[in-house]
């Protein structure tokens, strides 16, 4: 998306927005998040001046702090390699900053500001007292030895340790950072400070202070979300086909979750292509290509008979009635959207962050196709970090199904939550503004009342 594309806003938000291309003019990713929420909120500040006054949109979209350094390390071959490494610490108004990392070759500033700003609403949706950030580097943990990324993670930390703290900042993982990633941080930021926080880093491993469902939350979370809007046209996943983009745990654990409530999915993929399977993903088969042997999406064609590879091309091509795009930012195109909408779609469930260009959006929304936004729809695993944060300040552990009732309770408040506020603003059904407002409301009110700081 070029500057040239955003639609006009209204007159109250215009001028923030004005700013945030002159400030930030090579962000297309950070302009493109800004305007969505600035469209949306336009009527809040209309209908609450005391926000305009206090200068709430303004303040919003810059970042109480932005953190960037460089990450030396030297890989197997004993050469050295220099990443950079950044933290956007966003919001703290509801809480100490939460967000996830992600070490993936795309990283950059916008990126990671985009991010960090979506990571505002999406915690504020969750209700747990929690604020936004984000952060990461442009370094890649594929094809790396688990010595090389034990290494760069340690370099990592040497810097970023000193922001961080249960009180101030708890990061999480994010794409291309699992749980040996977080392992090797947070042994790191243990050795550095002689302090077992154990709440400062969620992710972590089951038997060191890591929460029950919390690898499976995002995709568990975008399934739930979708359920609920499906309830309210009186549907389920009962039968239905669903399309799922990306191999990673968000795709892998909306693979399954769907499976569970009686729908098929029959597709998954990566940066080579997609695997289409049209009697149902099998998940033991998928996760051990793409958590034991780090492997391409291609060997499940190989194994699964019936199953087939498409190299490139878009599986959105492939005839679902649920989309759950999982796979990256911007992925699912104005293209994607007709070719969905065409084949008769009925929801998109957004489980990767912000992954459907505006005009994809807006596609599906002229349709009537139930559209949930990322920062609703896959709240799910920045909700299961802070019950982790929670179990390890009261040094408690939950089981599974306790865990996955409390992600399934806070992931039905989070639509109520949307769908009201969308309802209030005279726009019912749009879960974009919907979740765009409703996570602004409750930012706003904490700011005004904690006043200019």
């Amino acid at each position: 998306m070029t500057a040239t594309d955003f639609h006009p806003l209204a007159d109250s938000v215009q001028p923030v927005f004005d700013t945030v291309r002159t400030r930030s003019p090579h962000e297309p990713e950070f302009q493109q998040a800004v305007h969505e929420v600035l469209h949306s909120i336009g009527p809040v500040l209309e209908r609450h001046p005391e926000y305009a006054a206090a200068g709430i949109a303004q303040r919003i979209v810059e970042p109480e702090r932005q953190i960037m350094f460089r990450v030396p390390w030297v890989d197997d071959a004993g050469t050295l390699q220099v990443n950079r490494g950044y933290r956007i610490q966003f919001s703290s108004v509801l809480g100490p900053y939460k967000g996830g990392l992600r070490f993936h070759p795309s990283v950059n500033l916008s990126i990671i500001k985009f991010l960090g700003f979506e990571q505002i609403f999406k915690n504020a949706l969750t209700g747990q007292g929690i604020g936004g950030a984000k952060g990461g580097s442009d370094f890649d943990p594929h094809g790396r030895s688990d010595a090389e990324v034990m290494r760069f993670c340690q370099s990592f930390m040497s810097e970023l340790w000193r922001h961080l703290g249960e009180h101030t900042d708890v990061p999480a993982g994010d794409i291309g950072v699992g749980g040996r990633e977080i392992g090797y941080l947070f042994g790191t930021y243990r050795k550095i400070t002689n302090r077992h926080e154990s709440g400062m880093f969620t992710g972590k491993g089951t038997g060191w202070g890591g929460a029950e469902v919390r690898t499976e939350a995002t995709g568990y979370g975008a399934v739930f979300f979708a359920q609920e809007m499906l309830a309210v046209k009186g549907d389920s996943f009962e039968g239905k086909r669903v399309g799922i983009s990306g191999s990673g745990n968000v795709a892998i654990y909306a693979i399954q979750k769907a499976t569970q409530l009686g729908a098929t999915a029959v597709t998954a993929s990566d940066s080579s292509g997609y695997v289409v399977d049209d009697a149902g993903i099998d998940l033991d088969l998928l996760r051990q290509i793409k958590e034991v042997e780090r492997g391409r999406i291609v060997e499940y064609a190989k194994r699964r008979p019936g199953a087939r590879f498409v190299e490139g091309g878009s599986v959105w091509e492939v005839p679902v009635d649920i989309a759950v795009p999982s796979a990256t930012q911007n992925e699912l195109n104005l293209a994607d959207a007709q070719a969905l909408i065409a084949n008769g779609v009925r929801a998109v469930s957004e489980g990767a962050n912000m992954p459907c260009v505006p005009e994809a959006v807006e596609a599906f929304q002229s349709a009537g196709v139930l559209f949930a936004p990322g920062k609703a729809a896959n709240a799910g695993g920045v909700a299961t970090s802070a019950l982790e944060m929670s179990q390890n300040a009261s040094r408690q552990r939950w089981a599974f199904a306790d865990s996955e009732r409390k992600l399934r309770e806070i992931m039905g408040d989070i639509h109520r939550a949307s769908f009201d506020a969308a309802e209030r603003y005279g726009v019912p059904g749009d879960y974009v503004a919907g979740a765009n407002i409703a996570g602004f409301e409750r930012v706003a009110a904490a700011m005004l009342a904690q006043g200019v700081i």
